[in-house]
């Protein structure tokens, strides 16, 4: 059995994470239950930092935060001196709510409104990711009614596509975010920012794709944008203080998957870098990225409760959980795998082919098709691994179920940071019908 982070094994030859029994957290907190390992998250980031002081370029690590956001993680987030990623109002809010420095929060998305867009001026935020050329007029109108200053990226779609071990360097044109390196629309976003009187451009953001496992494509795209950097500099004498590759960088889910250390991406990107300043007499731009899934994604886990269970004869044995789609769902959404186990009984084989399905009134919800486990039966507690990346962030009340509850874990300690919906919760913003008169029908 694979083990992430801190995982372990106690003497009651229980699942532990943080060196925390997660039995004794399902009966504590209930299930489901999103445990997190704060030790993995904090030894992934500083593997970032500490790769690009070893490569001796500035940078900053922005944690990518549509992967999970909450304040408990952005405070942790702040403790390992990371930036932070946002896209929308909400998670910008999150992070006032932490506490988080204004100054290292990068404010994403395809359609932040125009209240968004003040809100980000309102706490004089570090950097906005502008998207189209909308925002461009938008960033502009508030700038210049307010006289306030702003730095800005522009996104770009650099013509590299990645998704796992395929990329491609012709497409990805057709993106609904950023503006298209090839027809133009990058240089004409460039002509409209770079000297403005209010607006800061720093340089240029691209992100390529997901869950990807070579540095290749990552490469490719540092050498395009450099490109272009270098074109502004010739043609319109402005230099480029940051250029962002964003993130991307994959995890393992399944023995399937066989991602690269952080230092790997880091090195292999500021390699490129490196050599196209050198060679074009380029000053070294600042380089961001943007983990999400790398930072939390194997550093979550969700624990069930084994309910009901049916056999299909020379079919499949169907062990049903107490949660499913409303508390993850990537399986359903687009066929995400993962591995689960029997977290009560840990050191028995874990032999027993079974389907693992959700609570849900959908044939789709089966969270793991093929799960291999203890000999599962009602009140086991199951734990699915490498849960932590859009499972509570893309989490839904289907079927009027409440949000499951997070743990955070760590020197043996544990620590309610999100605590479970109820059933008033599930309703509270419901408001009953009113009283209105109605016509009677003939």
């Amino acid at each position: 059995m694979y083990f992430y982070g801190t995982q372990s094994v106690n003497e009651l030859g229980h699942l532990t994470i943080g060196g925390v029994d997660t039995i004794d957290l399902a009966h504590m907190y209930g299930t489901p239950l999103n445990v997190y390992d704060v030790a993995l998250f904090r030894e992934r980031a500083a593997a970032f930092k500490e790769t690009f002081k070893n490569v001796g370029v500035r940078a900053q690590v922005a944690y990518a935060s549509k992967a999970f956001s909450s304040i408990a993680i952005y405070e942790v987030a702040e403790q390992q001196g990371l930036s932070l990623d946002v896209v929308s109002g909400g998670e910008l809010f999150t992070a006032v709510s932490a506490g988080f420095p204004r100054e290292r929060i990068h404010f994403h998305g395809n359609n932040k409104s125009f209240s968004e867009l003040q809100y980000a001026f309102d706490e004089k935020i570090g950097c906005i990711v502008i998207d189209n050329f909308s925002e461009i007029t938008m960033v502009k109108d508030i700038a210049e009614t307010r006289k306030e200053k702003m730095n800005v990226l522009i996104r770009v779609t650099p013509g590299v596509e990645a998704h796992t071990h395929d990329y491609i360097t012709t497409g990805q044109e057709d993106s609904k975010f950023g503006f298209d390196l090839k027809n133009g629309q990058t240089d004409e976003a460039f002509l409209q920012l770079h000297d403005h009187p209010y607006l800061e451009l720093l340089g240029m953001h691209c992100h390529i794709g997901s869950q990807i496992f070579e540095s290749d494509a990552f490469c490719f795209a540092a050498e395009v944008l450099m490109k272009k950097m270098v074109a502004w500099r010739d043609d319109h004498d402005f230099v480029c203080t940051v250029l962002n590759l964003g993130g991307g960088f994959g995890i393992r889910y399944t023995e399937e998957d066989e991602p690269l250390h952080p230092s790997a991406y880091v090195e292999e990107m500021a390699k490129v870098v490196l050599s196209m300043t050198r060679s074009h007499n380029y000053p070294v731009p600042e380089i961001w990225v943007e983990p999400g899934r790398s930072l939390v994604g194997d550093a979550g886990t969700t624990l069930y409760t084994a309910g009901s269970t049916k056999e299909v004869p020379d079919v499949r044995k169907y062990i049903a959980v107490d949660g499913g789609m409303s508390d993850n769902i990537r399986p359903a959404l687009y066929g995400a795998k993962y591995t689960a186990a029997t977290a009560n009984r840990i050191e028995e084989p874990h032999v027993d082919k079974v389907t693992l399905a959700g609570k849900c009134c959908e044939s789709g919800d089966k969270l793991i098709e093929e799960a291999f486990l203890a000999d599962p039966t009602e009140g086991d507690i199951i734990a699915v691994f490498c849960t932590g990346a859009y499972g509570y962030s893309m989490a839904s009340n289907y079927n009027r179920l409440p949000k499951p509850a997070i743990v955070f874990c760590e020197n043996g300690e544990h620590q309610l940071v999100v605590r479970r919906e109820t059933y008033e919760d599930v309703v509270r913003l419901d408001i009953p019908l009113q009283s209105v008169k109605r016509e009677e029908t003939v």
